[in-house]
């Protein structure tokens, strides 16, 4: 009989549970984890087509996917304007709001929207008073469209009249413009959910004042380049969507002497307005984001992911290439931190088109260069980096510009794949908000959502008819 000689050296590769790894590596021995999972959760329809799109069609989508993230990357956005958006955004006339998130008819919104959007009535002068406007909106007196059909991006529960002032960003590498409304500011302000009369006023002090001292001060020191200030911003702590304090900062410092130019009864409520505002890059940086996103969504055949929304009520993306919306219920905000008295039972779902801010290699990607984000996802660093290499695993990309210093200056993850992420089922996380779901006090809270899988799936299932078709 032959006698079984056992190895003097073992070397392993563990595919499976991590907990063998780990009692191989306990005894000191070389082991490598193979993180293997059952391909799109075992979903044979799902893998029938993961395999043509890593098939035969993945050569054609690489390249595509490689355009959009070259364009994501190194297009410059660059802050040109801001006028009311009844004059600058296309397609905005008469009675008309833009809202966050996918459209949906009046009574279907979420509770915080529908005041939203009652307070944005009652401030462009429809309404005497929110009942009023209340009726309007019910009766389709007042009309309802997408932000995002109009090129234009909105946080939170916001809905915006014609009357506000739009920040005008262009990108002359892509040729295409975005828009957003200015930031409203913390506390009792409509974009919270809130109908007060304080936070009607804060409407009428940004369309009377706030949007004009903005466009006095612009006029004076010429475009700016957003993303070049976010970049210091993530270096500085800043995921520029839950946190844009360390932004927000620098551009008001490189603003100051154009702002100290403005005439005493403006100057001096403007620069209130701002002092009080730490959020005021947000809008910004999601105009920035959605210029890149559109000049990337021209690329036809392309699995990246250009559109991501939610309205308290659902949760929509687009893929490069594609008009269709792939909607499903907006998630709760999972990883969250409430004040004292609130908590989940009382938090309204995933609001807001700031999402557009995870496509563009911030906010959830860059989690793990923010200490700030860190206390929302178990407290540590480490934490926060787990939440970047999440992105990175369903990216086809890296930022060349975005930097994390705490990941030895790695550049954050860009550019969602759909492809990663119906494979892997890790979707994206975004940082968000959280409004009380349906009393109008506003903001209770912050903390990370968790993205829905299914809408991934029908959009990976709808790129694969449309690449079928092509060939057809």
């Amino acid at each position: 009989m032959t006698q079984l000689v056992l190895p003097g050296e073992v070397e392993v590769v563990n595919i499976g549970l991590p907990m063998f790894a780990d009692a191989v590596r306990e005894q000191g021995r070389p082991v490598q984890q193979v993180d293997w999972r059952i391909p799109a959760g075992g979903d044979q329809a799902a893998v029938a087509t993961l395999t043509r799109l890593y098939g035969a069609a993945s050569a054609a989508i690489d390249e595509a996917n490689a355009e959009v993230v070259r364009r994501l990357d190194s297009g410059i956005p660059r802050l040109v304007g801001v006028a009311t958006f009844a004059d600058a955004v296309p397609g905005v006339e008469g009675q008309m709001l833009l809202h966050c998130g996918p459209v949906l008819p009046y009574p279907q919104h979420c509770d915080p929207l529908r005041r939203s959007m009652r307070a944005a009535v009652v401030a462009e002068g429809w309404a005497s008073d929110v009942a009023q406007a209340d009726e309007l909106l019910r009766g389709g007196e007042v009309a309802l469209d997408a932000a995002n059909h109009h090129d234009a991006v909105v946080p939170m529960a916001s809905a915006i009249g014609p009357s506000q002032p739009a920040l005008i960003v262009e990108n002359r590498e892509g040729g295409t413009r975005a828009f957003s409304s200015m930031n409203q500011g913390p506390g009792e302000v409509a974009w919270f959910g809130r109908e007060t009369d304080a936070a009607i006023a804060r409407l009428r002090f940004l369309a009377e004042t706030g949007g004009p001292a903005l466009a006095t001060i612009l006029e004076a020191a010429g475009p700016l380049n957003i993303f070049a200030i976010a970049a210091q911003g993530v270096t500085m702590g800043d995921d520029l969507h839950m946190r844009t304090q360390a932004a927000t900062n620098l551009l008001t410092r490189s603003w100051l002497p154009q702002l100290a130019e403005l005439p005493d009864d403006v100057r001096v409520p403007f620069a209130g307005y701002l002092a009080g505002n730490h959020l005021f890059f947000l809008n910004l940086a999601m105009a920035a984001a959605k210029s890149l996103q559109l000049w990337a969504e021209q690329v036809q055949g392309a699995s990246i992911v250009t559109t991501m929304s939610r309205n308290g009520t659902t949760f929509g993306i687009k893929l490069a290439g594609s008009p269709t919306w792939h909607l499903t219920e907006a998630p709760p905000v999972g990883e969250a931190m409430y004040q004292p008295g609130q908590g989940r039972h009382v938090a309204g779902r995933d609001i807001g088109d700031s999402a557009v801010l995870e496509l563009t290699g911030l906010g959830g990607p860059a989690a793990g260069g923010s200490p700030a984000v860190a206390a929302f996802l178990g407290g540590t660093m480490a934490d926060a980096a787990a939440a970047t290499e999440g992105f990175r695993a369903i990216c086809a990309g890296s930022s060349s510009r975005f930097t994390l210093p705490p990941m030895g200056f790695a550049g954050t993850p860009l550019g969602v794949d759909v492809r990663k992420v119906v494979e892997s089922g890790i979707t994206p996380k975004v940082t968000t908000g959280i409004l009380h779901a349906h009393d109008g006090s506003g903001q209770i809270g912050a903390g990370v959502a968790t993205a829905p899988l299914d809408c991934f799936v029908a959009a990976l299932h709808d790129l694969d008819r449309r690449l079928t078709a092509d060939v057809g």
